[in-house]
């Protein structure tokens, strides 16, 4: 069973996400998706939903098998937890694939796949939350 880890905020839902997650199902048997902790994201940024609330949403959509909270430390302490077989990194995840790659291969000792899903529409969830403001 090949296991596909995708990963972001997912704070305002939208299609780029659905496409995103759809893309990346197709790559394997199971997708498990990591949902970024409130204390990671607000750095960043303001968001609309609390990470609980976000992991319930992207839980409830078919494509998704799992969501799960990321960890609070190491992000590759949460990769080393799903075991992927394939790791997706969204559009606007500015991640190299290689480090993503070497990174997840010394976690889980074995190879991983690492695939940018460029397409996504023209969907933004900051371009959305600042429309609304």
């Amino acid at each position: 069973m090949k296991k596909v880890m995708a990963q972001g905020t997912f704070d305002v839902l939208h299609p780029g996400h659905v496409h995103y997650l759809k893309k990346s199902r197709e790559l394997g048997d199971e997708l498990v998706v990591v949902v970024a902790r409130d204390s990671r994201v607000s750095e960043k940024k303001d968001t609309y939903f609390n990470e609980d609330e976000r992991r319930e949403m992207l839980e409830s959509l078919e494509v998704v098998d799992r969501a799960i909270l990321g960890v609070e430390g190491d992000i590759y302490e949460t990769v080393e937890k799903i075991d992927p077989d394939v790791i997706t990194l969204g559009h606007d995840q500015h991640h190299v694939p290689e480090d993503v790659k070497e990174l997840a291969e010394t976690a889980t000792g074995h190879e991983v796949e690492v695939e940018q899903i460029s397409e996504h529409g023209d969907y933004s969830s900051s371009d959305i939350k600042s429309s609304q403001e």
